[in-house]
């Protein structure tokens, strides 16, 4: 188990070097991001106009490249990588939750652009000024949505924390009146192993559906700026369906790349469980309890990072969103 553990200390703090070294290269980093991402903007505005002049085989193009998009949508810098990373590395909700809250987070994300542009662009027929300020007030709205989920962690956590206290206690109270009845021991052992007290680190409940449907939502509720950009532009020239096909393959690549994510994540957190947390103790709690809490304060910080570096309200049209 020490040998384990040691090569799992060494693996974790190389994740952490590697981090340390994007962190200190951040700039170049984003500076790169934004940077292909305008190429490959340029690229799709390229395939729209080969399928609105009837060389159709370019759609095939416009999705391969809407897809690889999408994955690298979520390499880059941006919330929803966030989001799902804080949320995974603090809580350990079953398998099947874990993999598919990104994945349908993903998906909530290109429905919002294509409401987006068909609600205000196309039912409003609103200016490309007017969509800028839309867009500004949406990533705002975003913003606030995260910092409230983020408190919605913190109560559970301090709910469970408090909890989790209660029932030791009471086992504890439980444990010393049976500690000199003999006779009784076998059916006080039954009991204990049936009276809900988990051993170890346990999956949550499914009564925490209510996080899950939030983390879905703050993932999804802020459009990816390329989908817009997509969207509009084949909206403009007539080829809205092709728009729409292009924007959902942007969130499946998108969705595919959140889910690896969640899967290494899961499995990171998970061992490391297994190899610190085996035994369930007060303490054991208590430092998991005061885990989750920071996390939600770290998805509040994260929030109010976002609502003060919203990209600004442009008159002439926004071409490209930082932070997406």
């Amino acid at each position: 188990m020490t040998a384990t553990k040691t090569g799992f200390t060494l693996v974790a703090l190389a994740i952490f070097a590697a981090l340390a070294v994007l962190f200190s290269h951040w700039t170049a980093f984003l500076a790169w991001s934004l940077q292909t991402q305008i190429q490959l903007h340029r690229l799709l505005v390229t395939h729209l106009l080969q399928i609105n002049s009837g060389q159709y085989s370019a759609g095939l193009w416009l999705i391969g490249v809407t897809f690889i998009y999408g994955i690298l949508h979520a390499v880059g810098p941006g919330h929803g990588k966030f989001i799902v990373t804080t949320w995974l590395t603090t809580h350990q909700p079953p398998r099947g939750v874990a993999l598919s809250v990104p994945f349908l987070g993903s998906l909530v994300q290109g429905l919002s652009a294509i409401a987006f542009v068909f609600i205000l662009a196309v039912g409003f027929n609103l200016t490309t000024g007017d969509l800028s300020t839309s867009r500004w007030y949406l990533e705002k709205a975003s913003a606030l949505f995260i910092a409230a989920l983020g408190v919605m962690m913190m109560v559970q956590a301090w709910r469970a924390r408090n909890k989790h206290l209660h029932q030791h206690q009471h086992q504890h109270e439980h444990e010393h009146e049976h500690e000199h009845e003999h006779e009784h021991e076998h059916e006080h052992e039954q009991h204990h192993n049936g009276c809900g007290h988990h051993h170890g680190i346990t999956a949550e409940s499914v009564d925490n559906w209510k996080a899950w449907v939030g983390i879905i939502i703050a993932t999804g509720v802020r459009p990816c700026s390329g989908a817009l950009t997509v969207l509009l532009f084949a909206s403009v020239i007539g080829i809205t369906r092709w728009g729409m096909f292009a924007v959902m393959t942007m969130a499946l690549g998108t969705g595919i790349a959140l889910v690896a994510l969640a899967l290494f994540v899961r499995h990171f957190r998970q061992r490391a469980g297994e190899l610190w947390l085996a035994e369930s103790s007060p303490r054991t709690q208590q430092i998991l309890g005061m885990v989750r809490i920071a996390g939600g304060a770290l998805l509040i910080l994260f929030a109010l990072v976002l609502f003060l570096t919203v990209v600004p309200i442009s008159a002439n049209g926004d071409y490209i969103a930082a932070g997406c």
